[in-house]
């Protein structure tokens, strides 16, 4: 049986190389290395400024991005253009977000389908991939600076419980800010590794993450056995965290000194104070009984004791995701070997000891819980640039593999540095009504369109019964086996037909090639996503004239004369717009053709639901 011909020791890490781990958090992010001579990892930063850059980016008048610090000061006095927590819009339709759509304060297109989300800022429309970039590209220069030498490759960190699309975000993300993404590791083992665990070769160990951030809430139980983490299961909250405390606080205040809601809502100065004196009362309070603050002439104080009442029901939540997490692995608190705190709200002791009870174990805390992950990212880095000779990497794909999907682009399912064996599926669908068949067309390589890639194989899914588009749902699996044959399969799953196809290419990649295409990707990542985005933007685009007119020939009586004839107009607007290579342009005029046909699509709905309830009681 021939396999498939790829190097798989590929040269493409070379040991004088510097490849640093990063931590893309939601409220703040950083990048660590190992360091050359103590061969620790660290947390990078400028003499006595601190390491994490808030994950926080700001369009100034001339829509230029800034990141960071400079940018959290417009979070208030210029709210729509200021993104923060992009990393909760990564791989997300707006469907996935709408119930807490309120919590964003910039634009975040409402589409009503399945599309992944954008962000409006006046004229330009951002992916969370664009937003996600800016920050890498602010950490990419930030260390570049502190190390005096070029960074190109990296590991980045995602929270264990990312689907796919949003890992496959997180390396798009990184390619577009000049970053050659080596490994996506989840962020409970990168907190692991931090601690060495997992680094012993016949290490056996159940251990709990325990990870409190500013906004968010997750607890991962992972089993590491001979150095590979296997997660068994996570829980948590997406809109829990630090933050939390602090509004605790801001109310207690407001209660005490007689301050209502309008107030705070009439000044943004005062409400950003407040929220600002109450952050620094709950970092006060871990070390201190009492905080006290003069502010605006009134006079702010509060005991730890108050402070720990006013919290605990957000503890509370956070323990109860623990006994979850234990339910879904089947394990009991008592089968957990170590404890890890991760995230800057684990140092408020009332947290540490609730975590310690429930575990009946002292919680580790010793590494700095905001540069633990990037830490564990910096060790995982040194393993891959093949410094760490203790530590076996295992076999690893040189090249992403993928299918060709809508408009000629690469949809990558098993991504370059993946370790193998492993299995990946994804479910795709039709694009015409009644299409009987699918081409299936298997790509080897790292750039966005397939036509710059190495097509190994090809084969047609037929005999798709005749359903409208976007029903049917195709799932295609790749498995590579231990021996790196690649097994592709279609399965179209209401109907159950099947084929698949063993992946033999012909030749195989030198060394150079692989490196010639790796490097191809890096030059040309921009223009690639660019391309990308707009082939999306014209399939969106498409799609949309083809099911409007479908509406409008089968809802006309709903529709006024006038809508009629403002609809026509945005058609041919958008019609005209995907004639030109204008990915904003397209995406306004889908925008303002969604706006027209919004109030006679929700007529049409009401029509259908009073017609379906004709005759019923309810």
């Amino acid at each position: 049986m021939a396999k498939i011909g790829i190097n798989i020791a590929t040269g493409s890490l070379q040991q004088s190389e510097m490849i640093v781990g990063i931590d893309l958090g939601t409220t703040n992010s950083l990048v660590a290395i190992i360091h050359p001579e103590s061969k620790k990892p660290i947390a990078l930063k400028e003499h006595d400024s601190s390491s994490l850059v808030p994950s926080v980016v700001h369009f100034d008048a001339l829509e230029n991005a800034i990141v960071g610090e400079l940018a959290k000061t417009f979070l208030e006095t210029d709210p729509a253009n200021t993104i923060f927590s992009a990393k909760r819009l990564m791989g997300k339709s707006y469907n996935d977000i709408k119930q807490n759509a309120s919590f964003f304060t910039y634009k975040v297109i409402d589409n009503n389908d399945d599309s992944l989300v954008k962000v409006q800022v006046g004229q330009q429309f951002y992916s969370p991939i664009d937003l996600s970039s800016f920050i890498l590209k602010e950490l990419k220069s930030r260390a570049e600076h502190i190390l005096k030498t070029p960074v190109t490759k990296a590991v980045i960190t995602v929270p264990a419980y990312f689907n796919d699309a949003q890992r496959q975000a997180t390396r798009d993300a990184g390619k577009l800010a000049g970053l050659d993404v080596l490994r996506i590791v989840n962020e409970p083992t990168a907190a692991a590794l931090a601690y060495g665990l997992g680094l012993e070769k016949d290490a056996d160990k159940t251990i709990a993450v325990y990870d409190l951030g500013g906004g968010t809430f997750d607890i991962s139980i992972l089993k590491i056995t001979n150095g590979i983490f296997e997660v068994l299961s996570t829980n948590g909250d997406t809109y829990l965290g630090g933050d939390d405390f602090d509004r605790a606080i801001v109310k207690y205040w407001m209660n005490e000194i007689g301050m209502a809601d309008t107030d705070l809502q009439a000044s943004k100065e005062l409400s950003q104070g407040l929220r600002l004196r109450a952050e620094e009362a709950k970092k006060h309070l871990s070390i201190h009984d009492v905080f006290s603050v003069d502010f605006n002439g009134d006079k702010l104080s509060i005991t730890k004791n108050t402070f720990e009442e006013l919290i605990q029901p957000f503890i509370e939540k956070t323990l109860k995701c623990c006994v979850n997490a234990l339910q879904d692995a089947g394990l009991k608190a008592t089968d957990i070997e170590t404890v890890v705190m991760v995230g800057g709200s684990t140092r408020v002791p009332a947290v540490k000891n609730a975590v310690s009870s429930l575990f009946n174990q002292p919680v580790h805390d010793e590494v700095n819980p905001d540069e633990v992950v990037a830490l564990g990212a910096a060790v995982q880095a040194d393993i891959l640039a093949g410094n760490n000779k203790e530590f076996l990497l295992l076999d690893i794909t040189p090249l992403s593999l993928g299918i060709e999907t809508m408009g000629g682009l690469m949809d990558v399912l098993i991504p370059r540095n993946s370790k193998i064996p492993t299995k990946v599926g994804r479910q795709y669908t039709t694009q015409k009504d009644g299409q009987s068949g699918m081409r299936i067309a298997v790509y080897q390589g790292e750039r966005d369109l397939v036509k710059d890639n190495r097509k190994l194989a090809e084969f047609n899914l037929s005999g798709i019964p005749g359903m409208p588009a976007g029903l049917p749902k195709v799932e295609v699996s790749f498995l590579i086996n231990a021996d790196g044959i690649l097994m592709v399969t279609a399965k179209e799953l209401r109907s159950g037909i099947e084929q698949s196809i063993e992946v033999k290419p012909q030749y195989g990649l030198t060394d150079a090639e692989v490196e010639r295409m790796l490097l191809e990707s890096i030059t040309h990542a921009k223009d690639d996503i660019a391309i990308r985005a707009l082939v999306e933007a014209r399939t969106e685009g498409e799609q949309i004239l083809d099911v409007t007119e479908k509406f409008l020939v089968k809802n006309g009586s709903l529709v006024t004369k006038e809508e009629m004839m403002a609809t026509a107009q945005a058609m041919q607007a958008l019609q005209l717009a995907l004639t030109m290579d204008n990915k904003n342009l397209i995406q306004t005029k889908i925008e303002e053709l969604n706006e027209i046909t919004r109030p006679f699509a929700e007529r049409a709905m009401d029509a259908a639901v009073g017609e379906a309830l004709k005759g019923k009681n309810i």
